[in-house]
């Protein structure tokens, strides 16, 4: 039987684990937006298609699910459900009947305006800088980046 040395130890303690921090702070990020969301009507993963969204309207469900990490029966659920509430309208690509398309309604444009309020009350929660924020988040893109490939 092998003894576990105390470095071993360490490795194996919560706090040391990088998993959890990823986790536990995810966990804390998602409990700060959700008020935010509330208001718009939105959830997280609503949020965060939107957020494609206003980048570049029109994308094929393909698409987002390519930058969002999300598959198509997961992406789905959130398009209906978005669809329902006013703010996109899904419709079958002209060249191609397979593909579907993503469009905002005036209702989704409208709501990114009010959307522009949570990074800076995301920022000021944090208590990190600009720049910090910018660092982490590059940091942990690395680190996806890293664990996908």
């Amino acid at each position: 039987m092998q003894k576990i040395s105390s470095s071993d130890n360490a490795a194996l303690l919560l706090n040391n684990q990088l998993c959890f921090a990823l986790y536990s702070t995810s966990l804390a990020m998602t409990k700060l937006y959700k008020p935010l969301l509330a208001e718009l009507g939105l959830t997280y993963p609503q949020y965060v298609v939107m957020l494609v969204l206003w980048e570049g309207d029109g994308l094929m469900v393909s698409e987002l699910g390519e930058r969002l990490f999300l598959d198509s029966g997961t992406l789905t659920p959130l398009l209906k459900r978005l669809e329902a509430s006013g703010f996109i309208t899904r419709s079958r690509d002209a060249d191609d009947e397979r593909r579907v398309r993503v469009r905002l309604t005036a209702a989704g444009k409208k709501l990114k305006v009010q959307a522009a309020t949570i990074p800076d009350c995301i920022l000021r929660a944090s208590q990190c800088s600009l720049p910090e924020i910018i660092s982490l988040t590059d940091q942990v893109k690395t680190l996806r980046q890293r664990l996908t490939t």
